[in-house]
């Protein structure tokens, strides 16, 4: 009896999840088509938003030459070498050579105290002597004998260590009534050394200003001047003045009053308030010659006025019989004209009358002075605007470009874009035009020696020289050209890339849309085949187990029905 043997049909191998594999792919091929969609209009939307970076830079460079009034721009030069005169100009500055001679220079009054308000040296110690200069530890020399001393020592024991070191023959005394030290010797007098470490020669003001008096046979040298100085940091009453100042007080100064107390207040900040007042005054002390000088911080033919002292001040500072230098104008000359004059050493023009230029002068000297067109700031202006218009045109070459080779046409990312496309076209027709309603020479960029290179939509510089030229001799032409109102290329292309960069937006926009479109179409299809995929793999599986349940009844079958035939 033949037998049949479904063994080998239900035992075959079949594997049925590569098949539920290339279902779901049949199946998911519209979400792949909507994700390379996606793909595509996200690069678009990167596209459009160069393109648009690129408007505005280009929006920028435009909007520069309206700003910074790069066609009125001035510079001076002056036919001196290594002038050390300051020239400037505003925008719009007249044009011209101008023949400045500077006969005089302008100056502050000023107001010289007497000297040696200070009482004369002070002190216990050289720490605390009252001197204009501090003086140090060391030692110095007296005819090659060092002299060792310490801030610590008086006066008079440094006299006494200068008689010892030179064994006698050098005597040293302070004279109070002239404020000076003096030296005598028995023989010839040497004062200081290259290597002294002590400033006391210094600080005392003594020099080989030796001189001999033949009737004695002695040798001295004094002081070359007053050693007392006011102690700034002190007190009025106590600061060392020769007349002390010991109660408080006011005194007008240019009609403004300073207040001061003398038993609170130092001479630096009596000082300080006259600088911080609104007298127009700096005061300052003179430590060499111990006296305090006034100047009024502007130059020219102005006075200082001083009264009205009710504590005693001014005459204790020696100011009320102080020495006054009067300020003087400046005067000028230009191309030869009249004699201006200027409180200041800076000439503007309501000293010299012509617009726009600003010269300080610092010497008495002539110069001749040319205000000319600053060409290098509007070329310099006018080659950016080329520069960002030809990226903008590059850029959406790149993008909207259709190619032909060998019968295959090639497309680019923008391609299908009519408006973007456009905008190239737009702006070249902006740049090629004619700005009407001009009476000046230039009309159009090629009256400038711009035009476009080849046939590209880039501009270039083809004429350098032209451009140089008119930049420098016609700028009022250029400028009306490029600024007219509502009329000029800046206003133009400025209102253009306006309305091109929202275009641009909106087109960024509706591609976004359209991507959040497809994001829910692509989750709908996902959720679909995530369902598809679940009924397959479920069918499979109930197809498998009945599979082995059939082998089971085969695999019984088999073995019953073989054993039974085995027996009969």
């Amino acid at each position: 009896m033949a037998t049949v043997n479904v063994s080998n049909f239900l035992t075959k191998s079949f594997d049925w999840q590569t098949m539920v594999d290339q279902l779901i792919e049949v199946s998911s091929r519209p979400k792949v088509t909507l994700e390379k969609e996606q793909v595509k209009n996200t690069e678009k939307i990167a596209a459009l938003t160069e393109i648009k970076t690129a408007m505005q830079e280009l929006q920028d460079s435009v909007q520069a030459l309206r700003e910074t009034a790069v066609f009125s721009a001035r510079t001076v030069s002056s036919d001196t070498a290594n002038t050390t005169w300051k020239a400037n100009s505003t925008a719009g500055a007249a044009l011209g050579t101008h023949r400045i001679a500077v006969t005089q220079l302008a100056t502050v009054a000023k107001l010289q105290g007497n000297t040696d308000i200070g009482a004369g040296l002070s002190g216990s110690t050289l720490a605390t002597l009252n001197t204009a200069a501090t003086i140090t530890a060391g030692f110095f020399s007296i005819n090659g004998k060092h002299v060792a001393i310490s801030t610590t020592d008086s006066l008079d024991q440094v006299f006494t260590a200068i008689n010892t070191a030179t064994a006698g023959a050098v005597t040293a005394a302070y004279n109070a009534a002239s404020d000076r030290i003096e030296l005598t010797s028995s023989g010839p007098l040497m004062i200081g050394a290259a290597n002294d470490t002590s400033n006391f020669l210094g600080a005392m003001r003594l020099t080989n200003n030796v001189t001999f008096d033949g009737g004695t046979g002695t040798y001295s040298t004094t002081s070359s001047s007053t050693l007392g100085t006011v102690k700034l940091n002190s007190p009025l009453a106590s600061a060392g003045l020769r007349t002390a100042v010991p109660g408080t007080g006011s005194f007008s100064l240019n009609g403004v009053a300073i207040d001061y107390d003398g038993a609170t207040d130092s001479l630096a900040t009596v000082l300080a308030r006259i600088n911080a007042s609104g007298a127009g005054v700096t005061a300052a002390y003179d430590a060499v010659n111990d006296r305090v000088t006034l100047a009024n911080n502007k130059t020219g033919d102005f006075g200082i006025t001083l009264g009205g002292d009710t504590g005693g001040l001014l005459d204790s500072l020696g100011l009320t019989g102080g020495a006054f230098a009067a300020g003087q104008d400046a005067q000028f000359t230009v191309n030869g004209g009249p004699v201006l004059t200027s409180s200041s050493n800076t000439l503007d023009p309501t000293a010299h009358g012509i617009t726009g230029l600003s010269v300080t002068v610092n010497s008495e000297t002539t110069q001749t002075l040319e205000v000319v067109t600053d060409g290098a700031t509007s070329f310099t202006a006018i080659q950016n605007f080329i520069e960002k218009f030809n990226t903008v045109q590059s850029l959406i070459d790149t993008s909207t470009k259709i190619t032909s080779s060998a019968g295959k046409v090639t497309t680019s990312i923008l391609s299908d874009n009519r408006e973007v496309d456009k905008w190239a076209d737009q702006l070249r027709a902006l740049a090629f035009g004619t700005i009407s309603g001009l009476t000046g020479s230039v009309k159009r960029l090629d009256d400038l020696g711009i035009d476009f290179d080849g046939i590209t939509g880039q501009l270039a510089i083809k004429d350098e020289a032209k451009l140089s030229t008119t930049l420098l001799e016609r700028p009022d032409d250029v400028e009306a050209f490029f600024l007219s109102g509502d009329t000029g290329l800046v206003s133009k292309v400025y209102s253009f890339l306006t309305t091109a960069k929202k275009a641009d937006l909106d087109a960024q926009t509706r591609l976004s849309k359209d991507n959040l479109k497809i994001d829910t179409q692509i989750a709908d299809i996902q959720r679909r085949l995530d369902a598809e995929r679940e009924k397959l793999t479920n069918s499979f599986l109930a197809m498998q187990s009945a599979q082995s349940k059939a082998q089971s009844q085969n695999t019984y079958l088999t073995n019953t029905f073989f054993k039974n035939t085995s027996s009969s």
